[in-house]
């Protein structure tokens, strides 16, 4: 008898034994796997270094920058104003350009009021300090996603809004038509980009010598270039279709740019990294632009819109059963509605700037047209 006891006893410590462990492994799988992903344990953040470096993302996450810029009643968005078609401070002291309706569009979804923007001019060289020390909230500044500034600089790249290529321009009466045409060449560059890195780059794989003349801005550069202190001026092509333009408008030298391109250069919507509810709201009002655009909505009508396709019935705010519909990115129903209205559809916008160029057929144009513009579904 005394034996059975014993057995028993021992049985029952060791079933209770594997009991601990199997819950001791069970609250690791909690913890990992069916925590919400937005809620720190007090506990956990003081016992673990990485739940610890997590704890600022979950803060922002639950009421940072949105609610920062909701509180103040207006979005920052640091920019330029030397770039015709792009953002320019124009004679009556007003921004305009591509870029600044991309901010603008942010300012509507938000507030239902494109004009609660600040528009925050900014050099290259210093942009990315600005927006990492909280000068703005958005950056749409012809700003080139790259490895290194997704990786070191403590920036958010969005949806790229504009494909672009770094190219070279000349006065056509130089004859110049290669690179090789530009050895020990004095080049206009802006200073601080992904621009002045490539022609380096490019240059020096191909041995070919050239003197590198920086500038901060184009308001320097390009009166520089026409003067005659460069035999070249490098930067996105797009940009230097704008300058042809202006300066050819002008009575200036007919201008020659080199059909090769000697980059990518996608431009884009850039945020700080570490929020990602912000980031989604700046993602989705960019992004709605180019949607309304592939529904054929624009200014004048997706207002009045009266049909029963369902997606464009949540797009518009209004769900399929008349009862609104919020995919929960913390963006008002209707906010698509008030971002075309207000700014215009993708391609509003585009042709709005005849500088940018042609949209029909090129790569900024939508994806069933060739294009690469294409947003994940909204639904």
């Amino acid at each position: 008898m005394q034996k059975s006891i014993s057995r028993l006893l021992a049985l029952l410590g060791l079933l209770m034994a594997f009991s601990l462990i199997a819950a001791s492994c069970g609250n690791d799988d909690d913890s990992s796997a069916d925590a919400p992903s937005n809620t720190a344990t007090p506990s956990a953040t003081a016992d673990s270094g990485a739940d610890a470096e997590a704890t600022p993302i979950v803060l922002a996450q639950n009421g940072g920058t949105l609610q920062t810029v909701l509180d103040r009643g207006n979005v920052r968005c640091g920019s330029r104003d030397d770039v015709p078609g792009f953002a320019l401070l124009n004679d009556a002291g007003e921004y305009e350009g591509f870029d600044i309706d991309m901010c603008r569009a942010v300012a509507a979804a938000i507030f239902g009021d494109a004009d609660e923007v600040e528009i925050v001019p900014v050099t290259s060289a210093e942009r990315f300090t600005a927006l990492a020390s909280g000068q703005f909230e958005v950056m749409n500044r012809n700003t080139t996603w790259t490895a290194t500034r997704d990786g070191d600089e403590g920036a958010n790249f969005l949806f790229t809004t504009y494909y672009d290529g770094q190219g070279i321009m000349v006065p056509a009466s130089t004859g110049f038509t290669t690179l090789n045409d530009l050895e020990d060449a004095n080049i206009c560059v802006s200073t601080g980009t992904t621009t002045e890195l490539n022609l380096t780059a490019v240059f020096q794989a191909r041995q070919i010598p050239f003197n590198p003349v920086t500038f901060e801005g184009f308001d320097t550069l390009v009166p520089a270039y026409e003067e005659g202190q460069c035999e070249a001026m490098t930067a996105d092509s797009s940009v230097l279709g704008v300058f042809k333009y202006e300066i050819e408008q002008d009575g200036g030298d007919d201008q020659h740019i080199m059909t090769e391109l000697i980059s990518k250069e996608p431009l884009g919507t850039v945020v700080r990294d570490g929020d990602t509810e912000w980031a989604q709201v700046v993602n989705w009002a960019t992004m709605a632009t180019v949607q309304a655009w592939e529904f054929g909505l624009d200014s004048s009508n997706i207002g009045s819109y009266s049909g029963t396709d369902p997606n464009i019935l949540n797009f518009i705010g209004a769900g399929q059963d008349g009862d609104g519909f919020n995919p929960g990115l913390g963006l008002p129903d209707d906010f698509a509605v008030h971002v075309v209205e207000q700014v215009g559809n993708y391609e509003e916008i585009f042709n709005r700037y005849p500088q940018l160029g042609v949209l029909e057929g090129s790569v900024n144009d939508l994806w069933s047209n060739g294009g690469l513009m294409y947003v994940p579904p909204y639904r």
